[in-house]
């Protein structure tokens, strides 16, 4: 397994466990700064980054919730919009993979 696989396995295990205790997005903020933010970043970058991503992941959140349609059942448009999400945040990746190098795909 290389150190790659590795680091991909324990943040998927680390992102399970804080799921598991209510903190979703807690998870995905703990890989994103360990991803982009170097250790040696004041501590106002990374508060002003954590209420960056933060509202990101409130603004998806909310932005979804607003137009889904009515019913306990998900839509075909409802399905659509997701994919639709899906595929931005993919070339969002991808862009930021030939900026940046590997994210860790899961």
């Amino acid at each position: 397994m290389s150190l790659d696989e590795k680091y991909r396995d324990n943040l998927i295990k680390l992102s399970r466990r804080l799921a598991d205790r209510g903190q979703l997005i807690e998870s995905g903020w703990t890989g994103f700064r360990a991803l982009v933010i170097p250790p040696s970043a004041p501590q106002l970058q990374v508060d002003e980054m954590k209420k960056a991503f933060y509202a990101g992941a409130h603004h998806f959140f909310a932005a979804v919730m607003s137009v889904m349609d009515d019913g306990d059942e998900p839509s075909d448009a409802d399905l659509a919009r997701m994919q639709n999400a899906a595929a931005e945040l993919r070339s969002f990746a991808a862009s930021f993979e030939r900026r940046y190098g590997s994210v860790g795909r899961r």
